[in-house]
């Protein structure tokens, strides 16, 4: 047996429950079709919980700035439901929202499930109809056309138009396991290289597990290939048992990838950014004085964790039973370098279960950016992370969602 709708969104994701609740508000019959058992399960997770649901960013330049060199694709995505856009419909749906540091917009409540409540309260509202545990296991087309979708259950959706909102690869035990890839490679669209992005880094030096659970605030982040520097930011830093994670290290780790196999990959950081060389030695100077007989591992130079200070102070061979006025201008200069440029050899990039989004996906070349609509098969639609897309973290990954969800779902309404 069949169902005929006006459109089927496959995949209950942000992306792809907004291009359902775009499409149902302008009187379209939609069917939204998702294999979990509930919507949203990857939205629950995102800020820890909190859902960072956009970022503040209101300069339409900037904001695409922040998506790299693709990112003037989303520029009309953008401009018709930018962070602007986002928030006044969540804000008129009753979710009160607030600014954090960095523009980054999250619930009052601080809780993902009210941001969730929202979309499904939505879905409720316009009457779309949620098939949830519905798997899709095939896409039929002909003549660049889809025909018909089969599910697990051997049901058969028809439509008129299509959506394609299945997300990607990272985080699978919400479901995301990349399926939707399968099937638009099937449809015959190229999918761009997979790799797992915005992810924790792996060292190869060892002595790192040392500084396990250490966290530096806005600390300069380069990263070089054969000693040519490719991205330099700045944001915070943990360390980690493994090597380096922390918002700052995830953000910069979607550029390594492709370089791992073409050369040796570093990271070098500036601790202390803010404070430069000439300065930062008055600073040890004065410190090492104040604190005259005492063993270098018992003082406090205030500037970083002691702890630091001394694992970086072994490492470029500084005694630490060593009394403070022993310590040599060489040693001063040394441990400085080691401060304000900390070398580490990328390893290699955590795996899928600790990505926060996916890089490749469905090549833009093949994707109408006015309107969502592929350029290969003629009533199909695509939106979210299924798309050769991201952004750093801060909100800016669930905007695109927002933002390709709406004119996915406005556009195959509107063209019917």
């Amino acid at each position: 047996m069949g169902s005929k709708y006006d459109i089927a969104v496959i995949g209950a994701g942000p992306a792809g429950m907004m291009a359902a609740i775009t499409a149902a508000c302008q009187g379209k019959k939609v069917i939204l079709l998702e294999k979990n058992s509930q919507p949203g399960k990857k939205l629950l997770l995102t800020g820890h919980g909190r859902c960072n649901l956009t970022n503040a960013e209101l300069d339409l330049k900037s904001l695409v700035a922040h998506y790299g060199k693709k990112g003037k694709f989303l520029f009309h995505a953008f401009s018709v439901f930018g962070p602007e856009e986002v928030m006044a419909f969540f804000n008129n749906a009753g979710l009160v929202t607030k600014i954090e540091a960095k523009k980054r917009v999250f619930p009052v409540s601080n809780k993902a499930e009210d941001v969730l409540a929202i979309l499904v309260k939505q879905i409720r509202g316009y009457k779309i109809v949620a098939d949830y545990q519905a798997e899709v296991l095939d896409i039929i087309c002909q003549n660049k056309k889809i025909n018909k979708i089969i599910l697990n259950n051997k049901k058969e959706i028809t439509a008129k138009n299509y959506i394609l909102a299945t997300g990607g690869k990272s985080y699978s035990l919400t479901g995301s396991t990349g399926q939707g890839f399968s099937l638009a490679e099937k449809m015959g669209h190229i999918i761009n290289e997979l790799s797992p992005a915005l992810v924790p880094i792996v060292t190869k030096e060892k002595w790192v597990t040392d500084l396990q659970g250490i966290s530096l605030p806005d600390v300069k982040i380069n990263v070089c290939v054969d000693n040519k520097k490719i991205s330099s930011q700045i944001g915070d830093c943990l360390f980690a048992h493994f090597g380096l994670s922390g918002p700052g290290i995830i953000n910069v780790s979607r550029f390594i990838s492709e370089y791992l196999v073409q050369g040796e990959v570093k990271i070098i950081l500036n601790l202390l950014p803010q404070i430069n060389s000439q300065e930062l030695d008055k600073i040890i100077i004065q410190e090492l004085k104040a604190q005259n007989n005492k063993e270098f591992k018992n003082i406090n130079l205030k500037i970083l964790p002691q702890r630091l200070i001394n694992i970086l102070a072994e490492q470029i061979g500084i005694d630490l039973n060593k009394k403070t006025q022993n310590v040599s201008k060489a040693e001063r200069q040394a441990l400085i370098k080691s401060i304000t440029a900390l070398e580490l050899t990328v390893k290699s990039l955590k795996n899928w279960e600790m990505a926060m989004v996916t890089k490749g996906g469905v090549s833009l070349k093949e994707i109408d950016d006015k309107t969502m609509r592929s350029k290969i098969i003629t009533n199909l639609f695509f939106c979210g992370e299924i798309i050769d897309l991201i952004g750093p973290t801060g909100g800016f990954n669930l905007q695109q969602a927002w933002s390709t969800g709406y004119l996915a779902g406005f556009s195959a309404a509107s063209e019917i």
